[in-house]
C-alpha cells in the first residue's frame, strides 16, 4: 500500500522522504554509540584484574619503560589494554612495534600465571619480544575465552604445551619463530585437533621432524581452517593422498623450506579454495649451489644429489584445476620438464584465472617458454630464474598488461628479446642476467616502460648483445638500478645513460665504451650512487680527487685507461677497485680519511713513492692490494692488532729492507704476498703468530738464513708456501711435514742442502682420496680478490690466478739437495707437479712412481740418478711434461700409454746409456737390465753385420776343430763315438 501511495507523489518528494529516513536511522546509531562510549568511559577495571596485570608487569623486563603507563586505578586506560563495558580485560596487545634490531626495545623476563584472573581475556599478543629461552606457559591452555594468541618472533623455546589444544574457541594461533638459537618443537600434534574453531595456524620454524603424515591427518579435521603456515619445520614426509579432504575453506597453504623430497601430493589438487600455495625452498641457502642439469654457472663441480631436497617430477597439469590461485611459489625444488603443459592446462581450465604471482626459480625446468604465458592476463610477477630454459621470450609477453616484475636470469636463453616487451607499461623490474642473448636491443624495447626502475641484462656469448639507441633518444623511464654485462653501448658514453639522474646502482661491465668519462655526470652521480662499476672498458680521463658518497659505496673502475693521481672518495667508500689502469704518483698520505674502507685494490698501475704509514690507521681495511706498481722504500713498521687485514698483497714492486716483525700482529691475515721485491734479512719469527695464514708468498727476494722450523707448527693451515728465488740455506725441516693442508710447496732457486725429508710423503692433502675437496682456499674470495702467482710447471713459468686453488705442486729445484728421492713421495697421488731438478740427488727413480696418477709434470733433470727408468712410469696417464736429462740413467726407456705422446728427445739428453724410443739408439736384449744401446747409423749397420757373420763363422770352425781334436787324442771317446754309428 505504501508503494502504491508513493507513486502518486512527485519523484523529488519521494527522494526527500527516503533521505529523511536514512538521516533518522543514522542519528539513532550515533546516539547509541555515544551512550555506549559514555558508559565505557565511566567503566573502571575490576580490582582483581588490575592486581593481576600489575603482578604480570612485575615479572617482565622492560628496558625502555613501555609499561610506564601501567599505574593508577583504571587499568582499562593502560597502554595495550582494552576492557569491555563491564570492566573486564578482554585484550592485551604488547606487540613490539619499535623498528629496531636491538633487544633494548623488547619485553622479556617471566610470564606470571596471574593472567588466569582475566576470565574474559580473548586477545593476547606478545609478539616480537625477547623471552629468550622461556617455555610457552602451560597455563595459557586455561585461558578458555582466548580467540587470538600471537607469540611469534619472541624467542620462546622448548616443547609446545599440548594444553593449548584446550582452547576450543581459538581462531588465531601464531607460534612462528625465526632465531635459530631458540626453537619450538612438538613430539606429537594430536593436541591440534582440539582447536575446533581455528582459522589461522602458524607454527613456522618449529621442529616437527617426521610428523608430516600426522600433521595432515590432524589439520584435515579442522573444518574452519583458512590459513596453514608450516614454514621450515623439518617436515621430511607428507602423505601422497588423503581418503577425503575436509579443508574446503583453506585459502593459504605454506609448506615452504622443509626437507620434503617427493612428488607434489595429489590431495593438494582438491583444495579448491586455495588462493596461495607456497611449496618453495630457499634455494640460495640449500647446502651450497643448486644442481642444474644444463650446467651450473656457479658451481665448478658436480653437486651431490643427496645434499638436495624438494618436490620432484614435472609440474602437474592438475594444478591447473585450482582456478582460485593468485600466488603459486614452487621455487627451489627439483622440478623438471617444460612449462608448456602446466600453463596450457591452467589457461584452458581457468580461462578467467586470477594468477598474480608465479615463482619457479631454482628448479631444473627446461625447454622454450610457451606462448600461452600471454593468457595469464592478471600476472604481476613472473620469476623463472636459475633454470634451464632456452630460446626466446615469447612475443605474447606483451599481452601481460599488469606485469610488474619479469625475471628470467640464470637460464640458457639463446634467442632474442622481443620488441613486444615495450608494451609492458606497468613493468618496474626486468632481470635478464646470465643468459646467451642474441640480437639487438633498440628503443622500441622500452617504448612505453615509463615505470621501469630496475634493468639487468647480461650475456656470456663471445658475440655480445648490442644496445642500439640514437644519441637523441630520451628514454621514458628514470632508473634506480642499471646493470649491463657484455652489452655493447659504446664506443661513446651513451647519452641516454647520462640522462638517468636518479641512479644509485650502475654497472657497465664490458660495455665497449672507449670515451672520456663525462665529468659532470660522474660528479652528479657521486652524490647518490652506492654501487658504481665501469670495469673492463677503455674509458679515459682523470677523476675528481675527492668526492663524497652518501652511503657505503662500491666503486669498481678496473681495467680501463684512467690516469692521474689516485682519487679519494670520502668518507663512505667501502670497496675501491682501480687495478689495471694508468694511475700514477704516490698513494695519498690522507688515505686514512677513508674511515669506512674495507677493500683497496690499486694493483697493476704506475704508482710510485713509499707506502704511507697512514695505512696502519685504517682499522676497517680487510683487503689491501698494491701489487705490480713501482713502489719503493721500506715496508711500514706500524702494523698492529687493531687492524683487521686478512689479505695483504704488495708483490712485484721495488721494496727493500727487512720484513717488519710488526706484520705478525696482523692476526687475521689469510694471504700475505711480498714476492718479487728486494726484501732482505731473515723471515721474522713473529709471522708464526698469524694462525689463520693460508698463503705465504715471499718468493723472488733476497731473504737469507735457514728455513724456520716454526712454519711446521700444527696450528698453521697453510695451503701455499712459496719461498723460491731467495738466498735461503740449511735443510728442509722435518717439522714441515705437519702442514696437513699444504697444496703448494715452492722452495726452488735457493741454497738448501741435506736430504729430502721422507715424511713429505705424508702431506695429507696431496694424498688423494675421494672425500678430498679442492674448494677451500680462495673459494670464498670470489670476485673480491684473486691472488696472482708465477710458478714453474710444464717446463715453463706460468701465471696462476683463478685456478690457483686447483694447483698441487712441490718444487725443490735449483738447490744443493743430496741423497735419494724418498720412496714415500710416491704416496702423493694428488700431486700435479714434482720438480726436483738441478740438485745432487743420487740413487734410482722410485719403482712406485706410477702410483702418482695425477702427475702432469715430472722434472728430475740435472741430478746424479742412476739405474733404469721404472716401467711403472708408463702408468702416469696425465703426464704432459717429463724431463730426466743429464743423469746417469741406463737401459730401455719404458713405452706405452701417455709416454707415446712425449716425443721430445731432449728430455733424455745427457744419459748416454739410455736406449729405445724416442731416442735413435736401439736397445739389444729382452731384459731391461741387460739392454745396451747400439748405434743405428747406416754406415755402421753393414760393418756390424759383417763382423757378426765373421764371428759366427769363426765360432763354428773353432767348435768343429775342438770336437775332432778331442776324438783324436782320447781313444775311449773315439771308440764310443764310432760305436754309435755301428749300432745305428
Amino acid at each position: 500500500m505504501f508503494i502504491a501511495l508513493t507513486l502518486n507523489y512527485p519523484y523529488h518528494l519521494i527522494k526527500f522522504f527516503l533521505l529523511a529516513l536514512v538521516i533518522l536511522f543514522q542519528s539513532m546509531d550515533i546516539i547509541k554509540l555515544s551512550l555506549a562510549q559514555e558508559s565505557f568511559a565511566n567503566t573502571a577495571c575490576l580490582e582483581i584484574e588490575r592486581e593481576a596485570l600489575l603482578s604480570f608487569k612485575q615479572g617482565l623486563q622492560d628496558p625502555l619503560g613501555r609499561l610506564s603507563s601501567w599505574n593508577g586505578v583504571d587499568c582499562c586506560r593502560w597502554s595495550g589494554i582494552k576492557c569491555n563495558i563491564a570492566g573486564n580485560v578482554i585484550k592485551i596487545n604488547l606487540r613490539n612495534t619499535v623498528p629496531s634490531t636491538s633487544k633494548r626495545s623488547c619485553l622479556g623476563g617471566k610470564i606470571n600465571s596471574t593472567l588466569l584472573e582475566l576470565k574474559y581475556l580473548g586477545y593476547l599478543d606478545l609478539s616480537l619480544n625477547c623471552f629468550e629461552g622461556l617455555q610457552i606457559p602451560e597455563f595459557f591452555g586455561k585461558l578458555e575465552n582466548l580467540r587470538y594468541l600471537n607469540l611469534s618472533f619472541s624467542l620462546f623455546e622448548g616443547e609446545i604445551p599440548p594444553q593449548l589444544g584446550n582452547l576450543s574457541s581459538l581462531n588465531y594461533l601464531d607460534l612462528n619463530m625465526y632465531d635459530s638459537s631458540y626453537s619450538l618443537s612438538s613430539r606429537n600434534l594430536r593436541w591440534l585437533s582440539g582447536l575446533a574453531s581455528i582459522k589461522y595456524l602458524n607454527m613456522g620454524n618449529a621442529d616437527l621432524a617426521n610428523l608430516g603424515s600426522e600433521l595432515l591427518q590432524v589439520v584435515n579435521m579442522l573444518p574452519f581452517l583458512e590459513e596453514l603456515h608450516f614454514h621450515r619445520c623439518d617436515l621430511y614426509n607428507l602423505p601422497s593422498s588423503l581418503s577425503y579432504v575436509n579443508l574446503t575453506l583453506l585459502s593459504v597453504l605454506d609448506l615452504s623450506d622443509n626437507q620434503i623430497q617427493s612428488l607434489i601430493p595429489n590431495w593438494i589438487y582438491n583444495l579448491t579454495s586455495l588462493t596461495k600455495l607456497d611449496l618453495s625452498n630457499d634455494y640460495y641457502n640449500l647446502n651450497g649451489n643448486i644442481p642444474r642439469e644444463c650446467g651450473d654457472k656457479d658451481s665448478k663441480e658436480d653437486p651431490d644429489p643427496q645434499l638436495y631436497y624438494g618436490f620432484e617430477g614435472r609440474i602437474p597439469g592438475s594444478l591447473g584445476s585450482l582456478c582460485g590461485l593468485k600466488v603459486l611459489n614452487l621455487s627451489g625444488n627439483l622440478l623438471t620438464g617444460g612449462l608448456d603443459k602446466f600453463v596450457d592446462s591452467f589457461t584452458t581450465f581457468c580461462p578467467d584465472n586470477s594468477l598474480v604471482s608465479l615463482s619457479l626459480n631454482g628448479n631444473q625446468l627446461a625447454g622454450g617458454l610457451p606462448n600461452s604465458l600471454g593468457k595469464l592476463k592478471y600476472l604481476k610477477q613472473l620469476h623463472i630464474s636459475h633454470n634451464c630454459f632456452w630460446g626466446s621470450i615469447p612475443e605474447s609477453v606483451g599481452n601481460l598488461s599488469f606485469l610488474q616484475e619479469l625475471d628470467v636470469s640464470l637460464n640458457e636463453m639463446n634467442g632474442t628479446i622481443p620488441r613486444t616487451l615495450g608494451q609492458l607499461s606497468r613493468i618496474t623490474d626486468l632481470n635478464f642476467r646470465d643468459n646467451h642473448w642474441q640480437g639487438v636491443l633498440t628503443e622500441d624495447h622500452f617504448m612505453t616502460l615509463a615505470r621501469l626502475q630496475y634493468l639487468y641484462v647480461s650475456t656470456d656469448r663471445a658475440r655480445p648483445l648490442v644496445f642500439n639507441a640514437t644519441t637523441e633518444w630520451s628514454p621514458p623511464f628514470r632508473l634506480l638500478s642499471l646493470e649491463l654485462y657484455n652489452c655493447i653501448v659504446g664506443p661513446a658514453f651513451p647519452a641516454w645513460i647520462r640522462a638517468q639522474s636518479e641512479l644509485n646502482h650502475v654497472v657497465l661491465h664490458k660495455a665497449g665504451i672507449e670515451d672520456t668519462i663525462p665529468e659532470e655526470w660522474f660528479f652528479n652521480i657521486s652524490s647518490q650512487v652506492t654501487h658504481l662499476q665501469l670495469s673492463y672498458n677503455k674509458i679515459k680521463g682523470k677523476l675528481p680527487q675527492k668526492l663524497k658518497f652518501p652511503a657505503l659505496g662500491y666503486i669498481d673502475l678496473r681495467k680501463n685507461q684512467f690516469e692521474g693521481s689516485l682519487p679519494l672518495w670520502l668518507p663512505n667508500a667501502a670497496e675501491i677497485y682501480l687495478q689495471q689502469n694508468l694511475f700514477s704518483g704516490p698513494i695519498p698520505d690522507d688515505i686514512s680519511e677513508l674511515t669506512q674502507l674495507q677493500v683497496f685494490d690499486v694493483s697493476e698501475n704506475h704508482l710510485t713513492g713509499m707506502i704511507p704509514p697512514s695505512l696502519c690507521l685504517m682499522t676497517n681495511l680487510g683487503i689491501l692490494s698494491l701489487r705490480d706498481n713501482q713502489l719503493s722504500g721500506k715496508l711500514p713498521t706500524c702494523w698492529d692488532d687493531s687492524q683487521s687485514i686478512y689479505i695483504l698483497d704488495i708483490s712485484s714492486n721495488n721494496l727493500s729492507g727487512e720484513i717488519p716483525s710488526s706484520l705478525g700482529r696482523l692476526y687475521d691475515i689469510i694471504v700475505l704476498s711480498l714476492s718479487n721485491n728486494s726484501l732482505s734479512g731473515e723471515i721474522p719469527s713473529s709471522l708464526q703468530n698469524i694462525t689463520h695464514l693460508e698463503s705465504l708468498d715471499l718468493g723472488n727476494n733476497k731473504l737469507s738464513g735457514n728455513l724456520p722450523q716454526w712454519i711446521g707448527n700444527v696450528s698453521l693451515k697453510l695451503w701455499i708456501l712459496r719461498l723460491s728465488s731467495n738466498k735461503l740455506t740449511g735443510i728442509i725441516p722435518a717439522q714441515w711435514c705437519n702442514l696437513s693442508t699444504l697444496h703448494i710447496l715452492d722452495l726452488a732457486e735457493n741454497s738448501l742442502s741435506g736430504v729430502i725429508p721422507s715424511c713429505l710423503g705424508h702431506l695429507r692433502t696431496l694424498v688423494y682420496t675421494k672425500s678430498d675437496s679442492t674448494v677451500g682456499y680462495g673459494g670464498w674470495l670470489g670476485h673480491t680478490f684473486k691472488e696472482q702467482m708465477f710458478m714453474v710447471t710444464k717446463g715453463r713459468e706460468l701465471e696462476y690466478s683463478s685456478t690457483l686453488k686447483l694447483v698441487n705442486i712441490i718444487n725443490l729445484s735449483g738447490n744443493n739437495l743430496t741423497g735419494e728421492i724418498p720412496p714415500g713421495i710416491t704416496n702423493l697421488t694428488a700431486l700435479g707437479t714434482l720438480n726436483l731438478s738441478r740438485n745432487h740427488l743420487t740413487g734410482s727413480i722410485p719403482n712406485e712412481i706410477g702410483n702418482m696418477r695425477r702427475l702432469e709434470t715430472l722434472d728430475l733433470s740435472h741430478n746424479k740418478l742412476s739405474e733404469p727408468i721404472p716401467d711403472s712410469i708408463s702408468l702416469l696417464h696425465s703426464l704432459s711434461h717429463l724431463n730426466v736429462s743429464y743423469n746417469n740413467l741406463v737401459g730401455r726407456i719404458p713405452t706405452g700409454n701417455q709416454l707415446q705422446t712425449l716425443t721430445d728427445v731432449s728430455m733424455f739428453d745427457g744419459n748416454p746409456l739410455l736406449c729405445g724410443k724416442p731416442l735413435l739408439s736401439k736397445c739389444r736384449g729382452s731384459e731391461v737390465g741387460s739392454d745396451v744401446p747400439i748405434s743405428e747409423s747406416p754406415d755402421n749397420d753393414f760393418q756390424s753385420e759383417l763382423e757378426n757373420l765373421l764371428c759366427y763363422c769363426c765360432g763354428y770352425v773353432f767348435g768343429i776343430c775342438c770336437v775332432w781334436c778331442t776324438l783324436w787324442k782320447m781313444a775311449t771317446w773315439r771308440e764310443a763315438y764310432f760305436g754309435l754309428f755301428k749300432l745305428a
